[in-house]
């Protein structure tokens, strides 16, 4: 049977959250350019539009990676909205995970490269516990590692 791994928060920092920051944050910067009434002590403009845009680039990076998965018996499926494959769970060589980031997204380091790489990064399902592993993790690499031994 086929289980949920992804959050549905993924669709918000994927789609939605750059969306919305990039160009309501983009208009601070922009408009110091326009306006010529900064005193001399106010921070040059160059500053503000350097981190707006090095947090955009940033943010785009990071919401292009994020899949979303699912699993069964003998499948991870990945999707990234437009198309989904199927990957099969031998085909995994480790599960890491960022603690140090709030969404803990989780790294499917694969054997070979699939159609999306040969790293899967989605955010599992919401919980409430700082700095420790989330179970998916430990989960992905017993399933992976139970059909390893079945070959």
């Amino acid at each position: 049977m086929r289980r949920r791994l992804s959050s549905y928060q993924t669709i918000l920092f994927k789609f939605v959250l750059p969306a919305l920051w990039i160009p309501l944050f983009g208009v601070a910067p922009l408009s110091m350019f326009i306006r010529s009434d900064a005193g001399p002590l106010s921070p040059p403009p160059w500053i503000f539009l350097f981190f707006w845009i090095a947090g955009s680039a940033f943010l785009v990076w990071d919401a292009a990676r994020l899949k979303f998965v699912s699993v069964d018996d003998d499948f991870l499926y990945v999707s990234n909205y437009l198309r989904e494959i199927a990957i099969p769970l031998t085909d995994i060589y480790d599960v890491t995970e960022n603690v140090w980031i709030n969404t803990h997204p989780v790294t499917i380091h694969l054997k070979s490269p699939s159609e999306f790489g040969d790293k899967i990064v989605f955010m599992p399902k919401t919980r409430f516990s700082l700095f420790s592993s989330h179970p998916v993790v430990k989960e992905l690499k017993q399933l992976a590692r139970s059909k390893l031994a079945h070959r």
